[in-house]
């Protein structure tokens, strides 16, 4: 578990802190990366003509028979809960977490519930950096350097995102001046633009296992807790061979006794929601299904929290 891990990166400056910042809880930082699906997709608003609304955030949160844990997303005005614990950078859109940190200011990403699910574990302030653009491949635009070859773009965008927002936390977010920061987690959606090349797709796995390591060392963070989610976004009836040889190396990769301890691999196929539960039929976003990014949200999450074991300063033993 974590509490022998090195993971911990911290921007101390103790000696320069205010006074009332020097005995507050560090932040909790969580990085949240990769291609269409990790920006976000799943719809927002209840549109009658879809279905009835079925698989919107507001059907599954503002219906009389909404479950708990989504019923309590929404204040008591029927509003949308603004997070005053949980902060988010998303490239150039910072602030409380909310709805409108996905692909539009009308849809939700994983963050929105990874947020929440952090957020109610940990009793200190949590910053989510997301750093996501669609259409990116491991295999080219996120190719890490001990891949061989040429580096990929955005992954040296990554890294210099991250460590651009923790340079300037007291810039970005004025509440969370002054105080230590603890890199928590790493959290991956990535998959489809592997998926669809047989070169890239049989070179996932070990793309994947270099890119982990890459991203430890980069970020200084020799052993830094990883959930990667499963690309499953056809559920269980899928059957392409790309497909399932590419969730077979998602799963693989964690399963290695190099990174058993330290990363996790999040099974997505039972979160898909056929069409007709779902706002559209637009499979390779989940059917822009907001149930959906909640589950992988929070499958992300519970990964973490779990890979982080007695470090994470819990508000729930």
């Amino acid at each position: 578990m974590l509490d022998r891990l090195s993971f911990i990166v911290a921007l101390s400056f103790a000696a320069s802190l205010p006074a009332q910042q020097k005995d507050a809880p560090p932040v909790h930082i969580f990085v949240l990366a990769g291609q269409s699906n990790m920006v976000g997709a799943g719809e927002v608003v209840a549109r009658p003509d879809r279905n009835g609304g079925a698989g919107s955030l507001e059907y599954i949160a503002k219906g009389a028979d909404a479950e708990p844990k989504y019923a309590k997303l929404v204040d008591e005005d029927g509003d949308f809960v603004v997070r005053d614990d949980v902060f988010i950078s998303y490239l150039e859109h910072d602030g409380p977490l909310s709805t409108g940190f996905g692909g539009n200011e009308q849809q939700i990403g994983p963050e929105f519930m990874f947020g929440h699910v952090v957020g109610d574990a940990i009793d200190a302030p949590v910053l989510l950096i997301k750093i996501a653009w669609g259409g990116k491949s491991l295999a080219v635009d996120f190719r890490p350097p001990s891949a061989g070859g040429e580096v990929g773009p955005y992954y040296t965008e990554l890294v210099e995102r991250v460590r651009d927002v923790r340079a300037k936390l007291g810039e970005r977010f004025p509440s969370l001046a002054g105080r230590e920061q603890r890199l928590c987690g790493f959290a991956w959606h990535q998959g489809w633009n592997d998926r669809v090349n047989q070169a890239h797709n049989d070179a996932y796995a070990e793309n994947l296992a270099h890119f982990i390591r890459d991203i430890r060392k980069d970020l200084d963070a020799p052993e830094l807790p990883f959930a990667l989610a499963e690309t499953g976004m056809s559920g269980r009836e899928e059957t392409h061979p790309r497909a399932l040889s590419l969730m077979k190396a998602q799963a693989e990769v964690p399963a290695r006794e190099e990174f058993r301890s330290t990363t996790a691999f999040v099974p997505t196929r039972d979160f898909y929601r056929p069409a007709d539960q779902s706002p559209t039929g637009q499979a390779y976003h989940w059917n822009n299904n907001a149930e959906t990014y909640c589950l992988i949200g929070e499958g992300l999450a519970n990964a973490l929290l779990g890979l982080m074991g007695e470090t994470v300063s819990a508000k729930r033993r």
